[in-house]
């Protein structure tokens, strides 16, 4: 892959999000083959979350952890 005609260093932060947006939205489906292996398991995930609902731990959980100073 050749050097790009547009310095992407020179793009603010917002310009990059920007582009990064419109690059997403022109991918096609076939842009973004997946193998059998990796399709059954994005299928068996929706499963999962269609049966038990959206589980995690939640941002104040994970957030409280992250600054206390206990290993």
């Amino acid at each position: 892959m050749g050097k790009p005609a547009l310095d992407l260093s020179k793009l603010t932060a917002d310009e990059k999000l920007a582009l990064i947006d419109d690059l997403w939205r022109i991918l096609s489906s076939d842009d973004l083959s997946l193998s059998a292996e990796l399709r059954a398991e994005l299928d068996r995930r929706l499963d999962r979350l269609d049966l038990e609902g959206p589980i995690g731990v939640p941002w104040e959980d994970v957030r409280a952890e992250m600054t206390t100073d206990e290993p």
